[in-house]
């Protein structure tokens, strides 16, 4: 079972479409909860985490919540960012043989624009993050940003691509100018 982490502040569209896109893995049983870690969002953000069934957390400390975890993996994911393919079957298979932390490969179809790679260093979870709870345990401290995990780790790439979150904000940011 998987567990999915997210941070958030007023990102009630972006989480949206990620809680959308991690519907199917619910429905085929590899996605147990759901833990939304809240920056003291004013939108409607904790209304779409309670309507997806998720865990909405507004103050919190992260040794805790890897602790409450319920999946005996976890996957650390931007609001907006959006599994592609067949990421269900390998996530699962991964979590069978898989021993260290992964990510997914990119997206063919959502990169930057070639200057803005080369000036514009990727968020640490861009390409999100799948590690075990154990692992994720001995690395929680009190106060740790989620973006944290993924910092310095050696990580494998799991063939199935992520959408990434940079996509979701671009595309509301267009529409709010229309």
């Amino acid at each position: 079972m998987l567990t999915i982490i997210m941070e958030t502040r007023n990102n009630e569209a972006e989480l949206a479409q990620t809680l959308s896109a991690l519907v199917a893995g619910a429905v085929e049983g590899l996605v147990s909860d759901v833990i939304i870690l809240d920056h003291a969002s004013r939108d409607g953000s904790s209304r779409v985490a309670d309507a997806a069934g998720a865990r909405f957390c507004t103050n919190w400390d992260m040794k805790d919540i890897v602790r409450s975890a319920r999946g005996t993996w976890l996957l650390l994911l931007e609001a907006g960012a959006r599994p592609a393919g067949r990421w269900i079957d390998d996530i699962a298979e991964y979590m069978t043989i898989g021993k260290t932390p992964a990510r997914f490969s990119p997206s063919r179809l959502h990169r930057r624009p070639f200057l803005r790679r080369i000036v514009t260093r990727a968020a640490p979870l861009e390409l999100g993050l799948l590690l075990s709870r154990q692992q994720a345990t001995a690395i929680a401290k009190s106060g740790m940003p989620l973006s944290d995990f993924a910092t310095g780790r050696a990580v494998r790439r799991l063939g199935s691509e992520l959408v990434p979150a940079w996509v979701a904000v671009g595309n509301r940011l267009d529409a709010d100018e229309i």
